[in-house]
């Protein structure tokens, strides 16, 4: 029983220094100390970690530097044999540590407390006197001698227990920046990267140079033709344009990024205090900061604009909305594009979750935090593909219907099919790009400690940390990897220029390089979603009578009136939209338009329209065709009086102006 309470009183004390030094002890083997200033002890074999938790006698002994001087002018003769019991303890049997005694330790201290302060060095807290056990005796004891092990062959050099990961004294930072790597605080990468050569380095920098000017040009070329004429892309489509503008400035992040290097990624190298380039973390670099809040908002706000164009094409295949009715919801798909990619940016600043990109130049988050990659990556990128592919597809499904089910005429039946090739193709180019940035980011995920644990056994030796132990697996990442992952971030803002690249395209940029303007009619694809014939019209209607074509979505209400009309016919030509009249010139041209073919077409459409609706008698009636003839001379005699003054506005009765039935008129008196 008192072997017990010694051994028990002897052992207690180290968990109150290191707990962890202690139960890390899984294989326990002795090493001959290799300290200089530990050499002609009564002892001769030591065991690591240490008391003060060094992982090896070389960070020992550069923990024992700054004692050097007061140990070689001897101001106390139990200094050396102090920091030797703390630095490089006897080897016992395992499970007992040797603590030196208090009464060691205060005289050390007490008789080299003035030479420490001329030298500038103080008394560290780890070595505090009252952490050790109240008593009188020197140290080493005779019972730790006597149960003193033989170092056995080569322990000092091989790998007997995982210690785990040790930051090296040349990855260390302040403590009041917060930085971790690999689940050791104080500790950063190392920059530019851990992974690849330099030789690697610059030629993944120039590829992504190269491709950020690609997309830079891509992406820009598309706001700019926007900007030419800006009633051109309305909704649904117009959610393509800040897409682009998103990509935009994601690729002049990066391509920033190519032109400063590792200038804003890595801080620098501290010689001086013996530290080398590391990456950059949290918001204390405001360089860094800024590429980060840039980089990642319009990358979120990007794939966010990409739902809320599936959202507007379905709007306008399934339930019908026109243009009007989407563009009212316009405020609140803004608040939704830029607020929640805002509010992931402002999270993530609390959380100091920044990230310098040693290859790329720009700062990013999820780059060696794997939770911040699950969570603040991963997770909004799957929700948003998986929203957006599924209004998609019901769109599509929607417009195929449509086709299949209701009668058209062939040319737009093949506007139709083009319209639907052109979505598709648009969605494809968007997704491909983004399910290969997933797969890179899943794929980085998986296999990141088993690269972290090879950098560790490639580079133990030359940073004097622990090797791991028992490694099985071995890997590090392929560059090709990484060349796929940065040029699919980038590529994915390409597509937006296929939406805009036709000959209409051309002859705008024509007419403004030549500084002319230009007004067209409205967009191909949006006539597409906005305009079809009625349905029980399509049903109803007799064997060769046309069918009278309803423009929807155009009202002032901006409501969808379902039993109005649906839409599907498109102009034949965009250039010279036949639905409305914009100047005076035109209304001009039209009187003078061979009247024959514009007299039978107005009387014949207008009849053929009352017949269809039921409420106007049968154009075989004498009366009914007098009547009508009858409301055609009053308007056109109204109408006429109204021009003596000023030019009256256009009126569009079921695609027909006023200058028809003016036209109309005539003839028929004529007649």
């Amino acid at each position: 029983m008192p072997v017990f309470l010694l051994v028990f009183s002897l052992v207690t004390p180290a968990y109150a220094i290191h707990v962890e030094s202690i139960e890390s002890h899984s294989e326990f083997t002795c090493e001959p100390i290799r300290l200089r200033m530990c050499q002609d002890l009564p002892y001769n074999t030591t065991f690591m970690p240490n008391l003060l938790n060094h992982y090896d006698q070389q960070t020992a002994a550069l923990a024992m530097e700054p004692f050097h001087p007061m140990v070689n002018l001897v101001c106390s003769a139990d200094l050396r044999m102090f920091l030797c019991a703390l630095y490089a303890p006897v080897c016992t049997v395992y499970g007992h540590v040797s603590m030196p005694c208090r009464s060691l330790c205060q005289r050390a201290k007490d008789e080299c407390h003035k030479l420490m302060e001329i030298f500038g060095v103080a008394w560290p807290d780890d070595m505090e006197c009252s952490r050790f056990p109240d008593c009188d005796e020197p140290y080493p004891r005779l019972e730790d001698l006597l149960t003193g092990s033989e170092p056995t062959d080569q322990s000092s050099m091989t790998v007997q227990r995982d210690y785990g990961f040790w930051c090296p004294r040349e990855l260390k930072v302040d403590p009041d920046l917060g930085y971790t790597f690999m689940g050791r605080k104080d500790c950063s990468a190392p920059c530019p990267s851990m992974f690849f050569n330099q030789q690697e380095l610059t030629f993944i920098r120039y590829f992504i140079g190269v491709v950020s000017i690609v997309c830079l040009s891509a992406t820009l070329f598309t706001f700019l033709t926007f900007l030419i004429d800006v009633t051109r892309f309305r909704y649904p489509e117009r959610p393509i344009i800040f897409y682009a503008v998103c990509y935009v400035m994601v690729s002049l992040v990066f391509f920033l990024g190519f032109l400063l290097e590792g200038r804003v990624a890595c801080n620098p190298v501290s010689p001086s205090q013996f530290r080398a380039s590391t990456i950059t973390q949290g918001s204390h670099n405001k360089a860094c900061t800024l590429f980060f809040m840039v980089l990642y908002f319009f990358t979120m706000a990007g794939s966010v604009w990409w739902v809320i164009l599936t959202i507007t094409w379905f709007l306008a295949a399934v339930p019908k909305w026109g243009s009007e009715a989407i563009e009212k919801k316009a405020l609140l798909f803004h608040a939704i594009a830029w607020g929640l990619p805002g509010a992931l940016t402002v999270t993530l600043l609390a959380l100091n979750k920044i990230e310098g990109d040693g290859i790329s130049g720009v700062c990013f988050i999820g780059l060696y935090d794997i939770d911040a990659l699950r969570w603040f990556v991963l997770a909004p990128l799957c929700v948003n593909v998986a929203v957006g592919v599924s209004l998609l597809l019901v769109g599509i499904v929607a417009l195929n219907r449509v086709r299949m089910e209701i009668p058209l005429e062939k040319e737009n039946q093949t506007k139709l099919v083009k319209f639907m090739i052109r979505m598709g193709v648009f969605s494809v180019l968007y997704l491909a790009p983004l399910f290969t940035v997933i797969g890179c980011y899943i794929y980085e995920h998986t296999y990141r400690k088993i690269w972290e644990k090879t950098w560790m056994e490639n580079n133990c030796r030359r940073y004097h940390i622990p090797c791991p132990y028992k490694v099985e697996e071995t890997s590090r990442p392929a560059m090709v990897l990484f060349l796929i992952k940065y040029l699919m971030m980038l590529v994915v803002g390409i597509p937006s220029v296929f939406w805009v690249g036709s000959k209409k395209t051309c002859f705008e940029w024509a007419s403004f390089l030549h500084g002319r303007r230009r007004k067209d009619g409205v967009n191909e694809s949006r006539q597409v979603l906005q305009e079809q014939p009625d349905f029980a019209q399509s049903l109803l209607r007799e064997p060769n009578t046309p069918i009278v074509r309803k423009s929807r979505g155009t009202s002032t209400q901006g409501t969808s009136t379902h039993a109005s009309s649906t839409h599907l016919a498109v102009l034949d030509d965009l250039d010279e939209p036949a639905s409305s009249v914009h100047s005076k010139a035109s209304y001009h041209s039209s009187l003078r338009r061979t009247r024959d073919d514009r007299s039978d077409t107005v009387v014949y459409r207008g009849t053929e329209d009352r017949s269809f609706h039921g409420s106007n008698p049968r154009l075989d009636h004498p009366l009914s065709t007098h009547s009508s003839l009858h409301q055609i001379d009053s308007h056109s005699r109204h109408s006429s009086q109204r021009d003596v003054s000023v030019a009256p506005p256009t009126l569009i009765t079921h695609g027909t102006t006023a200058s028809d039935g003016r036209a109309a008129e005539n003839e028929g008196t004529n007649a």
